[in-house]
């Protein structure tokens, strides 16, 4: 191969996201060799390139930097720099798999600006990539047909751009909620598909669970903040909007969904000014033909739908640690596989799977 290196290495973390940066910077704290591969320029480049304008973080920065292993910091690059991350920006990886023979993880990576191929042998491979790495748009009959615009939510900025426009928005959770909230303040005559139940809260209401949960078991909890939600919300199922018997943070869970933090959607909703719509059942060329029969004219769909699991595009097997869906089955995978941020447990959820890989390599490494 043309401008072919090889490295070998103890670790390879793919993914500069959060949990790769939680990741290195507790193998760094461990003195244990490791590089970490990214196919953006910069760390945390979702975050960073891939928000709306009006995006929210759904807890306060505090409550998220006590999360991040070791140290509470304000910005993502003083984590970095604290912790000595470096990783190797530009760098995609193309292939992946065990070399039973050497007993090595063979990571196959090329620079994106200078076309170099690399090929690092590892004794551990941690796949840090995240569950919000590539848009998915679900396939849907006739969605072909469409002639006017559809993007997902990771490439929506702003509603600037579609007012007085017909927008569909298909998802309602933290995102498709928000990004209707936003399309409706530029006057854009916004409607929002609402298939699965959901729990609605606020951000106060988050707060004050956070506190309960420290001290009350969690069947109360929920007990006591969806009695709050109804207080402040009144019957969300007369705005069509489903919700589950079980509570908030059992959902959050046992499914690893988390409840919708309002920026004041559900007010528009009330106000006529977001239409609340249910499946779509057909896709033509200017209309959406929704499950209840009605069909209505759109000039942009957007899908806040969620995120593919890139890993399985270029890991040779994976059945140890994912299905063939990319749902994950384990944390800890064989051969030193591992998964860190896939857990569906947010930023609490990268510090734990963090600190159970390192421990478990640490275990082995006999560090």
């Amino acid at each position: 191969m043309a401008n072919f290196t090889k490295e070998e290495i103890d670790i390879v973390v793919v993914g500069a996201g959060p949990s790769g940066m939680v990741v290195s910077a507790c193998l760094n704290k461990l003195g244990i060799n490791n590089v970490v591969l990214e196919k953006q320029d910069c760390c945390a480049y979702l975050w960073k390139n891939k928000t709306y304008d009006r995006l929210h973080l759904h807890l306060s920065k505090d409550f998220f930097h006590c999360h991040l292993c070791h140290m509470q910091l304000h910005h993502l690059n003083e984590y970095v720099e604290h912790f000595n991350i470096k990783p190797k920006f530009q760098t995609c990886v193309e292939l992946v798999f065990y070399n039973s023979a050497e007993k090595k993880w063979n990571v196959k990576s090329r620079n994106l600006t200078s076309g170099e191929i690399k090929l690092y042998a590892s004794d551990f491979l941690i796949l840090a990539t995240g569950e919000n790495n590539e848009g998915y748009i679900p396939k849907m009959v006739g969605i072909e047909n469409f002639k006017g615009e559809i993007i997902h939510s990771s490439d929506y900025r702003s509603g600037e751009k579609y007012k007085d426009k017909k927008v569909l928005v298909v998802g309602s959770g933290n995102s498709g909620m928000e990004i209707a909230f936003d399309l409706s303040n530029y006057e854009s005559h916004t409607s929002i598909v609402v298939r699965s139940q959901i729990h609605v809260l606020t951000r106060e209401m988050v707060y004050t669970a956070m506190l309960l949960l420290k001290y009350l078991p969690i069947s109360l909890v929920d007990t006591v903040i969806a009695k709050y939600a109804k207080f402040k919300f009144r019957n969300l199922a007369e705005l069509e909007i489903p919700q589950p018997e079980e509570g908030p943070f059992s959902v959050k869970i046992s499914k690893g969904r988390s409840p919708v933090i309002d920026v004041g959607a559900i007010d528009k909703i009330k106000l006529g000014h977001i239409k609340v719509l249910p499946g779509i059942s057909d896709i033509k060329e200017h209309t959406v033909v929704f499950d209840n029969g009605d069909e209505h004219q759109f000039d942009a769909i957007i899908f806040a739908t969620g995120y593919k699991n890139i890993p399985t595009k270029w890991l040779k097997d994976y059945s140890s640690i994912f299905l063939e869906d990319g749902t994950l089955i384990n944390w800890k995978g064989e051969n030193g596989l591992y998964c860190a941020g896939f857990s569906k447990r947010g930023v609490p959820g990268i510090s734990m799977d963090a600190i159970a890989i390192t421990d478990d390599i640490k275990t082995v490494q006999k560090v």
